[in-house]
């Protein structure tokens, strides 16, 4: 799965979060997190964790 940059970073500022505050509320290493997003393919639970993180849909950060 991965994920579209510019949803993720809408989704990011809609939360107000930078890189370093979803890393902390999602729990993730600091790799992972980057995989996600620069998009880089990565576990459905990974991304799911992004989501839970920004409190939106996976689908709502998915590449299309």
């Amino acid at each position: 799965m991965k994920a579209d940059r510019k949803k993720l970073e809408i989704a990011m500022a809609n939360s107000c979060m930078n890189a370093e505050d979803l890393q902390k509320e999602s729990g993730l290493p600091r790799p992972s997190l980057n995989n996600v997003i620069s998009g880089r393919s990565v576990r459905p639970g990974t991304i799911g964790r992004v989501a839970k993180a920004l409190k939106v849909n996976v689908t709502d950060i998915l590449e299309d």
